[in-house]
């Protein structure tokens, strides 16, 4: 598949002084925001875009918006949607949590391989070059911005949250989604709730999620729902001794029912029956058998518009 110019869209929004929001829609698989920072001629990026042509484009954006590239790049974890873009910045110190970095360079471009159609463009992997481990700060000009690790795990083990204090906007990363459904099998259901509730604690008053549009705290309020429905099913699955993919058929998933890939109930319910049964947060699953207990579950393989 290849991915034309139209596609290749995305919506740019001031939503606080100096501070860009960039959604692409329409924030399914490897359709991720990222944020533009920027104060007195200088900027910093939050996460970049999954192929070489949304990268670029979102460099074009961050060159119209402050009159030098970016001097330092923040991922929020080590997924490739938000991080295969790094090497489109070379001016741009990158920066990430420690866990962010190793798994970065363990997982090298294996994503490309579950969306082989896409067209992922000529992409160099590029870790963080500066890790920390609980939190730390930036600045931009002016403007200070607090990057916080919520572990032990949430949507991984290895999340990173860009929480501006003085503008009151908070870039989640893909712990907080709208529109999208969450995905926590390589982190934690109940890490996941109490994430939520210190980003709550924060008191955002733009929240940018890690797919789909900006909004404020209703959009942890709708995520910490779907994350509870995910305990309340687990526990009535365990019970019933029914497989994650039998109860993911059988389950009515309410509001939650339209969000896009939907299918991630199946590896999110994996990861609440291993909680239910005691294993730690952020446990390994065997994710490439969760992938096709996904395709099982869709009735078809999945779909990147990436």
């Amino acid at each position: 598949m290849t991915t034309s110019a139209a596609t290749l869209d995305a919506t740019v929004t001031e939503v606080a002084d100096g501070v860009h929001a960039y959604v692409q829609p329409d924030g399914g698989w490897c359709l991720n925001n990222a944020g533009i920072i920027t104060d007195g001629g200088h900027s910093t990026l939050v996460d970049t875009a999954a192929t070489e042509a949304r990268a670029r484009r979102l460099r074009e954006t961050a060159l119209r918006l402050a009159p030098r590239p970016p001097r330092a790049l923040v991922n929020t974890h080590f997924h490739g949607d938000h991080t295969f873009g790094n090497f489109v910045f070379p001016e741009a110190l990158v920066i990430g949590h420690e866990q962010t970095r190793t798994l970065v360079e363990a997982a090298g471009l294996h994503l490309t391989g579950l969306w082989p159609d896409v067209c992922w463009g000529d992409i160099e992997v590029r870790p963080p070059d500066l890790t920390f481990r609980d939190r730390t700060t930036l600045h931009t000009g002016s403007v200070t911005a607090e990057l916080i690790h919520l572990g032990p795990a949430a949507h991984t083990t290895n999340d990173t949250v860009v929480w501006l204090p003085g503008r009151r906007v908070l870039f989640t990363g893909d712990i907080v989604m709208n529109g999208a459904t969450p995905f926590c099998a390589m982190g934690s259901v109940t890490g996941s709730l109490r994430a939520l509730e210190r980003l709550r604690a924060l008191d955002p008053a733009v929240v940018v999620p890690g797919h789909g549009p900006v909004g404020g705290t209703e959009l942890l309020d709708a995520d910490e729902g779907y994350f509870r429905l995910l305990q309340d099913l687990a526990r009535q699955g365990v019970a019933a001794g029914l497989t994650p993919l039998e109860l993911a058929r059988e389950a009515d998933l309410g509001p939650y029912t339209d969000r896009l890939d939907s299918e991630r109930l199946v590896p999110n319910l994996h990861r609440a029956y291993a909680e239910e049964r005691g294993l730690p947060e952020g446990s390994p699953l065997d994710i490439g058998a969760l992938f096709d207990e996904m395709v099982v579950h869709h009735g078809d393989t999945l779909v990147s518009r990436a």
